[in-house]
């Protein structure tokens, strides 16, 4: 059992009315998982404003409430907490309630437009295969230990991500590696979390419908780094143009890594083919599974991590050989009679998208055919829709546009505004086909021999959200059985 002041530790606090001696239950943001002598934290979000709510979860039983804006109507027996933000408070007290948990484990968090899944999802493998105990927070998945918790958000909020790491302290967990997206740095969903190494992939164009402007989203993720305390560390790409713009203000130890310049953690590439990765890591050959630039990157920042958490460099080179790809990230399925290639990736961004497709045709052969079968998710930032689409063409050698996750969107007209600025030629070697799983069955059918279908977007993710309903649909497992059926 806890005092409401035990959790108020290091929050804000303006005003207070009542006590904060006395003993409560649990600590809710939703007012309608309010039950008797809990607390409430109103949070005004970008949907709604919970001091909207206040009075509900007060008839629910709160015994206290956390707000910035103090209600006009106060009710004897509760106690109102009055916060200058209840965004970050509900992160502080959500730390303090589950005693914090991050104080307790090696807490590694990693930020960038692209990559992060993968590299916690390696870090994740890497550490396990060498014999810790470790944890995972991402878009994929949520591991705790054995256990696998199905996940919808990047970062999620404060009280879960705390109830998560008490859950992994508690199992005896070391080394947790988590995903932190702008969002929820914007949000402080990470504030008060003990970070010991905050980590950089690469920046382009994403989530402008939420953040306005590029400068914006960019300093969302600098803001990450601008927190880091002296005795952590902070790894950044200084082959991405934004690389040390992410250090400036940092007060952390600054490590760098690259493929290109000179940095504290280097690798070259040898060989990039539809096999793997041949790279040159600490004067050692390495070969891997995974394919592509972006993982050369991708596997030279696990190894600068693991190094810098203390890992012999060697025994860090030899894990990362036997790194398995992750589910969705350049996923291959190769037909057994036609040898036809399907490539499933989680590419939703024009830079991602025109990553992979510079590495299928970097290691495609010239009778080689490409379809690239792409969308655009709805209620999302549009500006990148027509970037999406003239990447796609000019990479390509056919093209099928379709829904991606439409949510509240009419799927066609995203695809209007992904065509809207081909040229008459850029058209002729495209088609529009809303029905995602009639597209896979499309161009199953119209692939050549031998040749390659990129299904971009969508990636690990099984289900689509079309109208609001969730439905499910696999594109690995779509491409399988269209392929199969429409074997030649």
């Amino acid at each position: 059992m806890k005092k409401l002041s035990d959790i108020l530790y290091k929050v804000n606090i303006e005003k207070v009315i009542g006590n904060t001696e006395v003993i409560f239950q649990n600590v809710h943001f939703d007012s309608r998982e309010v039950s008797l002598n809990d607390v409430f934290i109103a949070i005004d979000g970008s949907d709604m404003d919970g001091h909207q709510f206040i009075k509900s979860a007060v008839d629910q039983g709160a015994l206290a409430v956390i707000c910035e804006k103090l209600p006009e109507i106060k009710v004897n027996g509760v106690n109102y907490i009055q916060v200058d933000n209840t965004r970050l408070a509900l992160a502080q007290i959500a730390d303090n309630y589950h005693d914090q948990p991050s104080r307790q484990l090696k807490l590694v968090g990693v930020t960038g437009t692209n990559g992060k899944t993968t590299v916690c999802t390696l870090l994740h493998q890497l550490f396990t295969n060498a014999g810790y105990k470790t944890g995972l927070i991402s878009t994929v998945a949520v591991k705790i230990g054995n256990r696998d918790i199905a996940t919808q958000l990047t970062t999620p909020d404060s009280l879960t991500i705390n109830g998560y790491l008490a859950q992994m302290v508690d199992e005896g967990i070391s080394h947790v590696f988590m995903e932190v997206s702008s969002h929820g740095i914007d949000q402080g969903r990470t504030h008060g979390l003990d970070f010991d190494i905050a980590a950089f992939t690469n920046l382009s164009q994403d989530h402008l419908d939420y953040h306005g402007t590029f400068a914006n989203y960019r300093d969302a993720k600098k803001k990450f780094f601008d927190q880091m305390p002296k005795r952590k560390i902070a790894l950044t790409n200084i082959d991405d143009k934004n690389g040390e713009y992410m250090l400036q203000n940092c007060q952390a130890k600054k490590i760098t890594y690259a493929c290109q310049r000179s940095a504290d953690h280097r690798t070259r590439i040898i060989a990039n083919t539809i096999s793997g990765l041949v790279l040159e890591m600490e004067d050692n050959e390495l070969h891997t599974q995974l394919i592509g630039k972006f993982n050369a990157y991708n596997l030279t920042l696990v190894k600068a991590i693991a190094v810098e958490l203390g890992m012999e460099r060697n025994k860090v080179i030899r894990l990362t050989s036997g790194l398995k790809p992750v589910a969705g990230r350049f996923q291959l399925h190769v037909s057994k009679d036609d040898h036809i290639t399907a490539i499933i990736d989680y590419a939703h961004t024009p830079d991602a998208l025109k990553n992979v497709l510079q590495t299928i045709n970097s290691i495609r052969k010239a009778d080689q055919e490409l379809i690239t079968l792409i969308g655009c998710g709805g209620n999302r930032d549009r500006t990148k829709r027509p970037k999406m689409a003239g990447i796609a063409v000019e990479h390509s050698d056919k093209v099928i546009f379709t829904s991606d996750n439409p949510r509240d969107e009419d799927p066609q007209a995203i695809l209007d505004e992904m065509m809207a600025q081909l040229s008459k030629e850029e058209r002729n070697k495209t088609m529009a086909i809303v029905n995602r799983g009639e597209a896979i069955d499309e161009a199953s059918e119209m692939v050549r021999q031998n040749g390659i279908i990129l299904i971009a977007g969508k990636g690990h993710e099984n289900y689509q959200i079309i109208k609001g309903e969730r439905m499910l649909f696999d594109d690995l497992e779509e491409v399988k059985e269209k392929l199969n059926k429409n074997n030649r």
